[in-house]
């Protein structure tokens, strides 16, 4: 008999997890060890996968012109694309209008969004943020960005050195290649990763969470999809990419994400994938990596679209100028959120507090993030698989 594939295996651990959290919920959430493993074993990887992809990819290339160039166009599309998710985010909140007439009052405990606010990024940290102390720090920590700024250095350094240097690329060519099979060991454990991850929220959030503040989490949900049409479905047709084999390639990562709620699970995965699709390693080893922290689509549509429910909730009528200013703010603010549990909460705080909007807003959706976080993580991950592939071709690479 046919064992079922690694899609089909995952599908009925998000049905069995609903399943278990919805009908038995402390059984639901005594299984949550099981998904916090499997989140281990994903981030044990992810370190040494990036730094020797990257590395390799570098000093593979010979060309660092071609290297700043394929930056440079990832970094154009990165803001077109979390531009259209701001601009989506903000048109559903200010047609469909989720906070009005609500009848949620702005009071209560909000120490736990004021903490979040504390930890608001100014522009020196964000920049100072890139460079690692030690490289081993970062990779303990699980820093992606600042073991991705040291790959550079590392990687240039090697091509720069020539065949002096072509012994270490050979020995981080075969450790990725290591590392790749790791990851499909680690795969296996994923539908059980699944099912405790998907079983604990449900057991410990209840299903009622759905409908509390439904209005919003539907409106998120109707955004992101629009953004898969309008940005991902558009941008697949424009490039010659079939949508539906693109779909399909990134269907695991794309789980993944969704039950785990992490851009980190779903990472080494997403590499794998977009590499058989056809994108180049260096390509892939570069992008994705870098989209982590600078290409956070469905994270940037959710913060306009909570931004401006928070002040329907409080009955502040926000003008065309203050959307356009809150939406600059949320573009440049997201960029320094990656890594930081609950990241999107945290750039919401400190935009509600420049805007002078109720913290108690954000404190609201507290009880309800990890759904809406569920499909904002899945949607990054999507938008950073594809702008693999843009910029694979436009340097002319045929996926």
């Amino acid at each position: 008999m046919k064992t079922p594939g690694l899609t089909t295996q995952i599908v009925v651990g998000l049905v069995l997890g609903i399943a278990l959290g919805a009908v038995w919920p402390s059984a639901g959430v005594a299984v949550k060890p099981l998904a916090d493993a499997f989140l281990r074993l994903i981030k044990m990887i992810i370190a040494p996968l990036i730094f020797s992809t990257l590395v390799v990819g570098i000093a593979g290339a010979g060309d660092l012109k071609s290297l700043g160039r394929i930056g440079l166009k990832a970094m154009i599309y990165f803001e077109v694309a979390t531009t259209i998710a701001l601009v989506i985010g903000l048109e559903l909140a200010n047609v469909f209008k989720p906070g009005a007439g609500l009848g949620i009052p702005l009071a209560g405990d909000t120490s736990a969004v004021a903490a979040f606010a504390k930890n608001q990024q100014t522009a020196w940290d964000m920049f100072l943020h890139l460079f690692p102390t030690s490289v081993v720090d970062a990779m303990a920590r699980g820093d992606i960005l600042q073991v991705v700024v040291f790959s550079l250095f590392f990687g240039v350094a090697l091509s720069a050195m020539g065949t002096h240097g072509k012994p270490v690329v050979s020995v981080l060519d075969s450790l990725a290649h290591v590392m790749f099979k790791v990851t499909s060991y680690v795969m296996m454990f994923a539908p059980i990763g699944v099912f405790a991850a998907i079983a604990a929220t449900v057991g410990g959030r209840g299903v009622t969470i759905l409908v509390s503040l439904g209005k919003l989490i539907a409106l998120m949900y109707i955004g992101l999809a629009l953004f898969v049409l309008i940005v991902v479905f558009g941008v697949s047709k424009l490039i010659g990419v079939s949508f539906l084999k693109f779909a399909r390639t990134i269907r695991e990562p794309f789980l993944i994400a969704f039950t785990t709620a992490s851009s980190e699970a779903a990472l080494p995965k997403a590499m794998e994938v977009m590499e058989r699709f056809g994108v180049p390693e260096r390509i892939v080893a570069f992008v994705i990596p870098l989209g982590y922290s600078f290409n956070l689509d469905g994270a940037t549509l959710y913060l306009s679209l909570t931004s401006v429910f928070v002040a329907q909730l409080a009955g502040v009528d926000m003008s065309v100028g203050q959307q356009i200013v809150m939406m600059l703010t949320l573009m440049l603010a997201s960029k320094g959120v990656a890594g930081i549990p609950r990241g999107s909460l945290v750039v919401l705080a400190a935009t509600l507090s420049q805007l002078n909007l109720p913290l108690e807003g954000a404190a609201i959706l507290l009880g309800i993030d990890q759904i809406m976080d569920m499909g904002r993580t899945a949607i990054n991950v999507t938008g950073n698989c594809i702008a693999a592939a843009v910029v694979a071709r436009w340097e002319g690479v045929k996926v």
